[in-house]
């Protein structure tokens, strides 16, 4: 392995802070991929902001305090934090109806729900989200960024147009030229560059909210600490937890994908939650990981490392607060194009070309599709995939309950060695669950089988209380025609849940 070989190989995939420090050549890529999506953050946060119906203030700052803070505790390097619009659906109520204290007191409480679900370990969850969902996540995801960018390309004037493709060809042909500085940087900087060169009257970033002029302050609710306040800000900060968790962890992995490593998804979903307190603190809306920034930082930009987190958010609240009356004049062009370019990378491609599609199973297919509408229809990533593993959980018991079956033969009184006379025999096959027992009671001929009959269990397995009630009912319908059942073959686990639950699951037909 040559010299370059093992420098491409240690650069790659994780590089630790340290050896992002010691490398000229990296810090400098995390630096600019972090003013990349700084830049990419400001009209992200501000429509964020408008949508809870907050100030723009607290938009910015509740994504500047949640990078910074993220890049310290979190257990995803790279990974992008801050205001977002699910979190701002959610939490938009609150505002509406209560006012601002019982706002920040959802973020706090949602914050600390976030670090308590951490701790008890609900990331290992994630084990249980097929691939399916997870495709149909992230191309629901492509379409959403996509479908944020049409207001900013209706109702404009036409330089907004060419600017647009300009910006687009910039982002497609530059990396194969170099990547020394980022793509979308270059593409930002020359696009305002000529804007303002040439006094285009085109949207700006300031045309979307009035940006702060002062650091954030520290803030704390004045709300009563009764049951009636918990009334009114637990329900919404249990949603709030939940579709910040899911984000956070759906991106994670995601980016986990991505880059081939792996991550600490229980560390990051306590630290979402820290980081959410943080921002609720200091007067933020509260967020999670954002899926656009985060791929213009790992994929547009190539950041791997936490550094690149921690200076989106710092760069963020420098260009806000010092800098605003300059980056108020960005085009909105400029950032459209990278996000537009950001959709069309998400997006997985392979998933629905024709020789995919005809290879995977049809209950696959429509898995991320339902993933897919239903994200895109209520613009709720949480719902969407919630709906998809729905959908999977019931295609799979489906599926997997034909794959029970029942064999019936009869033997005679000459053949029987036990000397039962006629005896009946049964074997079981399959995985016996609520889905494929149900209809076990069905498969037996209780009034042709003679006086004794033998169900073979050997290869099938109890899984739950349904199946035991099932072979509960068996017997009864046999016992009331004064005929003899044996259960053969029932391995320990199921001989001891048997033992545990029969006779005590109510009356069996």
């Amino acid at each position: 392995m040559t010299i370059a070989t093992r420098e491409r190989t240690r650069y790659r995939d994780n590089p630790s802070v340290l050896t992002v420090f010691k490398s000229p050549r990296l810090l400098t890529r995390e630096a600019l991929a972090g003013l990349v999506v700084a830049l990419a953050l400001i009209p992200e946060a501000i429509s964020f902001s408008i949508i809870a119906g907050v100030d723009p203030a607290v938009g910015l700052f509740s994504s500047a305090v949640m990078a910074m803070s993220i890049a310290f505790l979190g257990g995803r390097p790279a990974m992008i934090t801050a205001a977002t619009g699910a979190v701002a659906l959610v939490i938009a109520p609150i505002m509406r109806e209560h006012g601002f204290d019982y706002f920040i007191a959802t973020v706090l409480l949602a914050g600390l729900l976030q670090i308590v679900l951490g701790l008890l370990g609900v990331a290992k969850l994630m084990r249980f989200i097929p691939r399916s969902v997870m495709v149909g996540f992230v191309n629901a995801l492509a379409i959403l960024i996509f479908l944020a960018q049409i207001p900013q390309l209706v109702g404009v004037p036409w330089l907004v147009y060419p600017l647009v493709v300009v910006g687009l060809l910039i982002l497609v042909l530059m990396p194969r030229l170099t990547k020394v500085v980022p793509a979308p940087l270059f593409a930002i900087v020359l696009i305002t560059g000529a804007v303002l060169l040439f006094s285009w009257q085109v949207p700006n970033v300031g045309d979307q909210g009035q940006l702060p002029t002062s650091l954030p302050a520290l803030f704390f609710p004045d709300v009563p600490f009764t049951l009636e306040t918990l009334g009114i800000i637990g329900p919404t900060a249990i949603a709030m937890a939940l579709v910040g968790l899911m984000e956070s962890l759906m991106t994670a992995k995601l980016v986990d994908d991505v880059t081939d490593t792996h991550s600490d998804k229980t560390r990051e979903s306590w630290a979402q939650g820290v980081a959410n307190v943080l921002s609720g603190v200091f007067g933020g809306m509260g967020g999670c990981a954002m899926i656009g920034q985060t791929m213009i930082n790992v994929k547009a930009s190539g950041a791997r490392s936490r550094i690149s987190t921690f200076l989106a958010g710092a760069f963020l609240l420098v260009l806000v607060v010092a800098l605003g009356d300059i980056v108020g004049l960005i085009p909105m062009a400029a950032l459209v194009a990278v996000m537009i370019m950001v959709s069309v990378g998400t997006f997985d491609w392979h998933s629905i070309r024709p020789s995919t599609l005809r290879r995977m199973p049809v209950s696959e297919t429509l898995v991320m599709v339902v993933t897919v509408v239903v994200v895109v229809a209520t613009h709720n990533l949480a719902i969407g995939v919630i709906v998809g593993v729905l959908v999977a959980m019931v295609l799979f018991a489906r599926r997997v309950a034909h794959f029970a079956s029942v064999t019936r033969s009869v033997t005679d009184a000459e053949s029987d060695a036990e000397g039962h006379g006629a005896v009946a025999h049964y074997t079981v096959e399959g995985e016996l669950f609520f889905a494929s027992s149900n209809d076990l009671t069905t498969q037996f001929e209780y009034t042709d089988d003679p006086d004794h009959v033998v169900i073979d269990l050997s290869r099938s397995h109890i899984w739950d209380a349904s199946t035991v009630a099932a072979l509960d009912a068996i017997e009864t319908k046999y016992g009331r025609l004064e005929k003899t059942v044996e259960l053969r073959g029932l391995n320990a686990a199921s001989v001891s849940m048997r033992e545990r639950m029969s006779g005590q699951l109510g009356g069996e037909a």
